[in-house]
């Protein structure tokens, strides 16, 4: 794929009617020749429309006019290039919890957490969130996350019940750090008021219970926290929109451990980060990630958790 449809893709599938914003901006980018040379400069994993976007609010640079920004972008590409180099997309996303708790309150419980790409470890608190389903409402604390389901996913009584919460991520970050907030912040797309004040209240139950949090890879490392989960406690092991980041050889030797640890694994990515046989058609045509319970596909879900399909039976093969 090229930098121009990559960026062309964003704007149809992604921002489109979620954020106007970066679906007029990302569309300007694919068209724009000076933009586009720039960003041959550097690595395809650096050239992602959310991370460059990030990285030019977070610089004080404008979304909101192409021109302002492709202004911006080459008067200040030294110090964008910069950041572009030692930033990843990490976006702390609480909501994508609405997705996990299906699956985690069916497990045997109590339940030990592990992510894998956890950030400043947000979504590791899914029995401290309120949900509404539709309709339905499970949880009484901490910000309501709201995600339709079409009353395509069973639904559980009770939020999982969770005793340990580790994360592993190669760049933590620290929700008491006014520098690392405002790289969480920068990355929630413009219009989107309601998760940067998820975000804040998210981040409120963080830093009153930290989780732990190691700096590490999730092929190296991965193990020995493993290890540290109390054995009397379910262990999952889970990540969501974290596996592109990896080389396809990285990806592939993760995938093969993380079957031989003991426990459950989630995984929340794009069909064509983790690729299943036999899955169902999406149910439209923006961009959908896959949520799997150890290897087998479960549900079709949006990037924020959002929304979540379930497959109601339908067959996918892993």
């Amino acid at each position: 794929m090229t930098i121009a449809s990559r960026y062309a893709d964003f704007a149809a599938r992604e921002a489109r009617g979620v954020s106007p914003t970066y679906e007029n901006l990302a569309g300007f980018v694919s068209r724009d020749t000076g933009l586009l040379g720039l960003l041959g400069t550097v690595t395809e994993a650096q050239q992602q429309p959310n991370l460059l976007f990030a990285v030019v609010r977070l610089l004080g640079g404008p979304v909101a006019d192409p021109g302002a920004f492709r202004t911006f972008v080459q008067q200040n590409w030294p110090a964008v290039k910069a950041e572009l180099r030692t930033r990843i997309t990490q976006t702390n996303e609480a909501g994508r919890c609405a997705l996990l708790v299906p699956l985690l309150a069916a497990l045997p419980q109590p339940l030990a957490l592990l992510e894998v790409g956890a950030s400043a470890g947000l979504c590791l608190y899914p029995d401290r969130y309120t949900y509404r389903y539709d309709d339905q409402v499970r949880g009484t604390g901490g910000p309501v996350l709201e995600c339709a389901t079409g009353r395509t996913v069973p639904l559980p009584d009770a939020l999982p019940e969770v005793v340990w919460r580790a994360g592993l991520d190669r760049n933590p970050l620290d929700v008491t750090d006014p520098v690392d907030v405002a790289w969480l912040e920068a990355l929630i797309w413009p219009e989107h008021a309601h998760r940067r004040a998820r975000l804040h209240a998210a981040a409120a139950i963080a830093a009153a219970d930290p989780p732990l949090l190691v700096r590490g890879d999730l092929v190296d490392d991965l193990p020995a926290l493993a290890a540290r989960a109390p054995a009397d406690a379910t262990l999952v092991i889970f990540h969501s929109s974290v596996l592109y980041q990896v080389t396809p050889r990285r990806r592939a030797a993760f995938t093969t451990l993380v079957r031989t640890l003991p426990g459950h694994w989630i995984s929340i990515e794009a069909p064509g980060v983790l690729t299943h046989d036999g899955l169902p058609e999406p149910p439209d045509a923006t961009h959908h990630n896959v949520v799997a319970l150890d290897g087998v596909p479960r549900a079709w879900a949006r990037g924020h958790g959002e929304a979540m399909t379930g497959f109601s039976g339908r067959s996918a093969r892993s």
